[in-house]
């Protein structure tokens, strides 16, 4: 592999990496302090993506539009929170799982009534429609540049909201240990809610991100869903350092992967097609290789909250 081929695809990783943090960030807490598995957390990812290139087209300002779209997604989730999510608090997982794979129903089908089925446009600004140099000779978009460094301020935001202030160290004592906060008078349904509201916050920014580099879509939020689940199992349930490290692990690993991985069988095998065929396959199984390796050494994952 050459240098700048090495040097983009690790770009590529980190960048994939940040989107999942911002994915995972919320819905680790979700899990870990709420004790809610919550499938209908793309479709934050998704209705912050529309929210975003609708704002932003009205307003004719990105910034702007992904601003506004941040506190919207955050409204709608503390709108499902307290309409259909609270009932499920002490519901057991399978109840959980049911109810918010209808939300995700619910969501593609009114996303589909207000923007139409066709995807909408969301142009990335204008500023950095451009490249960066970061080696000699090799070049990479400013705006997935830009996503990297958005991703790592967030996770430095988080860290600090987590471990230098009172909400953040009763977040990680709900994580840790919910009845004894409830036991030391901590108000856990507001808890919740900001909690809630943070998670899906954070996924409609990554939505918001994501959207100018794929499509923004119907259903755009169930792909991404499913790594998200992949990086809290190996980060640890409840925990930000391990949804940050699990992260860029799977957007490494993903891009790597679906990067060398035909090349590699290509060598070995003579059919070209079933090479590339084999190849996609098994750098779509990469990160759940890469899963049960660290399950296998790690059982609660590697930075769990919990114990």
């Amino acid at each position: 592999m050459s240098t700048a081929l090495f040097i983009e695809q690790s770009l590529n990783g980190f960048q994939l990496g940040v989107m999942l943090f911002l994915m995972a960030a919320g819905l680790t807490l979700v899990f870990g302090i709420m004790d809610l598995i919550n499938l209908a957390h793309g479709s934050f990812y998704m209705v912050g993506a529309y929210l975003a290139a609708t704002f932003a087209r009205w307003l004719d300002h990105f910034l702007l539009g992904v601003l506004l779209a941040l506190p919207a997604a955050a409204l709608v989730g503390l709108i499902v929170d307290r309409v259909a999510l609270r009932t499920l608090y002490r519901r057991d997982h399978l109840d959980q799982v049911l109810a918010t794979f209808g939300l995700i129903l619910f969501f593609n089908e009114l996303v589909r009534l207000i923007w139409g089925p066709v995807p909408i446009p969301f142009d990335p600004p204008e500023l950095l429609s451009g490249t960066v140099e970061v080696w000699p000779g090799v070049g990479y978009p400013a705006f997935r540049l830009a996503i990297i460094a958005v991703g790592l301020g967030v996770a430095l935001g988080l860290w600090l909201l987590i471990t230098r202030t009172r909400l953040g160290m009763r977040i990680r004592a709900g994580a840790s240990n919910r009845e004894m906060v409830t036991a030391l008078g901590v108000n856990v349904p507001t808890l919740f809610t900001l909690v809630f509201a943070l998670g899906a916050a954070l996924a409609a920014l990554a939505g918001a991100m994501r959207g100018p580099i794929l499509a923004v879509e119907v259903g755009m939020g169930e792909e991404i869903l499913i790594l998200t689940f992949v990086v809290i199992v190996i980060g640890g349930i409840g925990s930000i350092r391990g949804a940050l490290v699990g992260s860029l692990l799977v957007g490494l690993v993903d891009t790597f992967g679906r990067a060398l991985l035909p090349d590699l069988f290509a060598l070995m095998l003579h059919d070209a097609s079933a090479a590339s065929s084999v190849g996609a396959s098994a750098a779509s199984m990469s990160i759940y290789v890469l899963m049960a390796v660290v399950l296998a050494f790690r059982p609660r994952g590697l930075f769990p909250a919990h114990g």
